[in-house]
């Protein structure tokens, strides 16, 4: 028999209290097991639409809602007794007739409107506003998994309803709506083919996950309101397992679920490359602890993995290896740099820029890009620099970079980006790299040496 959880469980289970939420544990176990068990107290919804919908007693008051069949048993809500029925009795678990993703429908409720005659003093009618979808074909909101008895309160939605009609709606037809209302062009979901398992189309797997065994269920359970640890958006899935032919960049707004996908990659990675290392880094010391929690959460059932996956800060790496291969770093503090700057610009003649423009210039630039000549510094694109500088500004400039290297060389001292180029030219003499696979967290905020690294 399958053993499923929904994500309807997961957020009914982290709204109970600690206690509570420890017996329904206690039942899951014991569902997985063995659902057959005497001790197991199924009871038959008379009330629901869905003749599959069964409750299990998991004390006094706290009742599991489970869709039973003969070759499945999905855990799908959990709450106090009288609530539990009502939650069960408005849904139904039903294959799209469209996409073929199994869908938990909430079943529409029909409301009569009584009209009561009363003598008031009539207002100026508002203007109704108009329907958002009112133009778009039955078929295609369809395509979008729109339930089929949801559709025509889709097509007459103004502004004001929508918000309140996606809360009703499977995820992925809520977000193609909201997409089409802001003007957008949604990606159509994948149609199931021929007769797969509803419950492995990519919209299906972002509500629905099999519990291999005791060891998934727990991880599961223990952090039920870390959903992003069982349940992945297609899109994410998609990226997570892609065969990238070498570096990859995902982008998206802040919200969109970019670390999700950079812990689910790193994971993968090392599950599927069963003899390779991978790196999982980022920005800061405080985003590392947090992947690294984070991570600890997602193996939690496969430790083994965990002594090849490394999370660390971009700059605690670097500094790490860079001992290790060829000596501890003395690295120039950016308050050590903006001295040596200030002094080497005192001497020069035609200086005429500030010293926070100075300073931008040799991150941004020199010492980004790790530029040695003048040749090198008279040719360069300067990306992302708002001033235009000609050669003769250039020549006045790097005077005063040319002394703050030798000074640096001459008192055995490096830059972040210096170590960094300095550490990669070494690791590519190497036959062994010290990681396969590196997975950057908020890589906008990563230095170019250390991307080149």
């Amino acid at each position: 028999m399958q053993f499923r959880i929904a994500d309807t469980f997961t957020d009914s289970l982290a709204r109970l209290t600690g206690d509570e939420q420890k017996a329904v544990k206690t039942t899951a176990f014991d569902l997985q097991l063995n659902p057959a068990s005497p001790g197991m107290q199924f009871h038959k919804l008379s009330a629901a639409r869905d003749p599959n919908f069964w409750s299990v007693r998991v004390s006094r008051d706290i009742r599991l809602i489970v869709h039973r069949t003969t070759d499945s048993l999905l855990l799908c809500y959990v709450d106090h007794h009288d609530k539990a029925y009502q939650w069960a009795e408005r849904r139904k678990l039903e294959t799209h007739p469209k996409t073929g993703a199994a869908q938990l429908v909430e079943i529409r409720e029909t409301v009569q409107e009584i009209t009561v005659p009363a003598y008031v003093v009539a207002d100026r009618p508002v203007p109704d506003k108009p329907a958002l979808f009112a133009d778009v074909p039955m078929e295609e909101l369809l395509e979008f998994g729109v339930p089929i008895e949801w559709l025509d309160d889709v097509r007459s939605a103004d502004e004001d309803r929508l918000l309140e009609l996606t809360d009703h709606l499977p995820s992925e037809a809520a977000e193609a709506l909201l997409e089409l209302a802001t003007g957008g062009r949604p990606q159509k979901p994948a149609v199931a083919v021929g007769t797969i398992d509803p419950f492995e189309h990519p919209d299906a797997q972002r509500r629905f996950r099999i519990m291999a065994d005791a060891d998934e269920l727990g991880r599961a359970l223990e952090f039920p309101w870390e959903k992003w640890t069982i349940f992945l958006h297609p899109a994410q899935r998609q990226i997570v397992e892609k065969d990238y032919n070498g570096p990859a960049r995902v982008a998206g707004s802040a919200g969109t679920g970019k670390t999700i996908v950079a812990l689910h990659r790193a994971a993968y990675l090392a599950r599927n490359n069963p003899e390779t290392r991978v790196l999982l880094t980022t920005f800061s010391d405080t985003l590392a602890n947090a992947l690294r929690t984070k991570l600890r959460r997602l193996i939690s059932n496969e430790p083994r993995l965990g002594e090849r996956l490394e999370v660390h800060a971009i700059d605690a790496i670097g500094e790490r290896l860079y001992e290790a291969h060829i000596g501890r770093p003395q690295v120039a503090s950016r308050v050590r740099l903006q001295q040596l700057l200030t002094d080497a610009s005192s001497g020069v003649d035609g200086f005429k820029f500030s010293a926070r423009f100075l300073l931008g210039e040799w991150e941004d630039v020199v010492d980004a890009w790790q530029l040695q000549t003048w040749e090198d510094y008279r040719d360069v694109k300067r990306l992302g620099r708002k001033t235009r500088l000609p050669e003769s500004e250039r020549t006045v400039l790097w005077k005063i970079f040319d002394q703050v290297k030798r000074t640096l060389h001459e008192q055995e001292q490096v830059t972040r980006a210096e170590m960094f180029s300095v550490l990669a030219e070494k690791l590519r003499a190497r036959r062994n790299p010290p990681f396969d696979f590196t997975v950057v967290d908020e890589a906008q905020d990563i230095s170019v040496a250390q991307l080149l690294s």
